[in-house]
């Protein structure tokens, strides 16, 4: 062994300060043989290199789609009642609108209808207002009676229903709202201007003023 040993360390060459060396790495096993060397273990096939990049992920597939997030059991039924409570919610405020919006038109509908009624009787009394003023003129004159004056109380009778209210009388005090003055006197006695005179009562109806009193008027000096 020692001669193997020998001959297979071969002399060193050259003189240097660094002669060659050679190393036998064989193995001797208990009966002399010469031992194979020994191979390394082949590398795993299937581990990746070292200093590999990792694969790219695909972009279009998204890493939460495997995971589930839909509840179940008491959480879904809560989820459901949630839902039903927002819809009816919206249901109840959109019928809420709606009613509002029903309750000012039919207001908006009853005030546009009790105008125009009024300005339907407001033109009819203009077109009566001649004849009410001969019927009147009339009865001053004591020229009405018999069957005329039953029809002429019942034209004021039909008038009233309809919210025609006649004013004017001799004692009131001047209104220049409600009495058109059409001549003036003056009465040391009298402390404020007065009603002494009417000419054509005047019209009203509620506190619209279809026509003024026409009268003469007696104030103080």
């Amino acid at each position: 062994m020692t001669d193997e040993h020998q001959q297979g360390t071969p002399e060193p060459e050259g003189s240097g300060e660094h002669p060659f060396q050679f190393t036998d790495k064989r193995k001797v096993n208990a009966s002399g043989n010469q031992a194979q060397p020994v191979e390394p273990a082949p590398a795993d096939e299937t581990a990746e290199p070292e200093g590999a990049e990792a694969p790219a992920q695909d972009a279009s597939v998204d890493p939460l789609a495997g995971l589930d997030f839909e509840p179940s059991g008491d959480a879904a039924e809560a989820s459901a009642v949630l839902k039903a409570q927002a819809q009816a919610a919206e249901h109840l405020d959109a019928l809420q609108r709606e009613r509002a919006s029903f309750t000012n038109y039919r207001n908006r509908a009853l005030r546009d209808q009790e105008a125009a009624r009024d300005r339907g009787v407001q033109d009819v009394l203009a077109a009566l207002l001649p004849v009410l003023d001969d019927v009147e003129r009339a009865k001053q004159h004591g020229e009405l009676s018999g069957p005329m004056a039953a029809i002429a109380e019942k034209l004021d009778q039909s008038l009233q229903k309809f919210g025609v209210e006649r004013f004017g009388k001799v004692g009131e005090e001047f209104d220049p709202n409600l009495h058109e003055a059409l001549m003036h006197s003056t009465d040391a006695d009298a402390t404020a201007a007065t009603v002494n005179l009417v000419v054509e009562p005047g019209y009203k109806i509620g506190d619209k003023v279809v026509r003024a009193a026409r009268v003469g008027v007696v104030g103080p000096e």
